[in-house]
């Protein structure tokens, strides 16, 4: 999962965005957690290497999607919209009203890709303290340069 997320993330090299393109993978034990809580989802390629993976955290009392990665060998396969898919469906299994995420707001692979899969832009005013806070975490982090923005699909 961290070599597809490095992986992944070199295709913002492209739209110079080089510190995104460099930045941590998760560590093994932060993913390990989504695995033992069963919020991370893998699809693996023809010869069961892992390609893709998704991962879901709780804000608010909703379903977050704190990540979303694909190997750029396996682009244009949907993998990512069925790993998405693959959320909303344990989203709403587990009773969440919505699924929410955040992302770069001009990155064509990001929040317009998301609004094609059914998200919509969230208003400042519509922002929740959680994700108020997962926003004041990603800004620190340096990923303010660029515009990002909340988003929601109701369930």
């Amino acid at each position: 999962m961290q070599r597809i997320e490095v992986d992944a993330g070199q295709m913002f090299l492209v739209l110079s965005m080089d510190a995104v393109a460099g930045d941590e993978p998760f560590s093994a034990d932060e993913l390990r957690e989504y695995v033992t809580a069963g919020r991370a989802w893998v699809a693996d390629d023809e010869e069961g290497r892992p390609i893709a993976y998704a991962l879901v955290k709780w804000a608010d009392r909703t379903a977050h999607l704190e990540q979303v990665s694909v190997d750029p060998v396996a682009a244009g396969r949907r993998l990512g919209a069925a790993l998405v898919e693959r959320a909303v469906t344990w989203a709403r299994d587990h009773g969440s009203p919505a699924l929410t995420l955040t992302t770069f707001a001009d990155v064509p692979w990001n929040a317009p890709y998301y609004e094609r899969l059914g998200f919509r832009r969230l208003a400042d005013a519509e922002v929740t303290p959680e994700l108020r806070a997962i926003r004041a975490e990603e800004a620190a982090h340096g990923l303010d340069v660029w515009p990002r923005l909340a988003m929601r699909r109701d369930l």
